[in-house]
């Protein structure tokens, strides 16, 4: 089948399923060899080059196109953080906020759990708290919500 093709639509077509394959593997490099492909291909329509020219200039090509634009490009695909944390401290402390404790909380024991939002958390304290005892979140280590009997 591939022997009707003409080579430069080979070279268009491989072009095509490289850069597709970008899509199911990380790091960004494999567009640059697609896109190698496709130029190969439409250098080949232009111009009579053999098979010896052309992987070679299908090697070039790419990894010029690699080492040029892979960092440039890559700026564009990947995430972008609009807001930063500098100070590295929790975006939602929920400090004041009430919960229900669910399961006795015993100090500097991992058992404790309090209800908080619909959503079960690890909860600590200075003292036990027996379950069904309504809190106040004083801190938030992590998962681990610091509480205190609701005065």
């Amino acid at each position: 089948m591939l022997e009707t093709i003409p080579p430069q639509y080979v070279w268009i077509l491989v072009g095509i399923a490289i850069m597709c394959m970008e899509l199911f593997l990380p790091g960004f490099i494999l567009c640059f060899f697609g896109l190698g492909a496709v130029l190969t291909g439409l250098l080949k329509i232009f111009l009579p080059i053999g098979i010896n020219t052309q992987l070679v200039l299908f090697a070039v090509l790419s990894i010029v196109l690699l080492v040029s634009f892979r960092r440039y490009a890559q700026g564009y695909f990947t995430g972008r953080v609009s807001n930063t944390n500098p100070s590295g401290a929790p975006m939602e402390t929920h400090t004041g906020e009430t919960a229900i404790v669910v399961e006795d909380i015993i100090p500097d024991s991992p058992r404790g759990k309090v209800e908080f939002n619909g959503t079960f958390w690890n909860a600590d304290a200075e003292m036990e708290i027996k379950k069904g005892t309504k809190v106040t979140i004083v801190e938030r280590h992590d998962l681990t919500l610091k509480v205190k009997p609701y005065n």
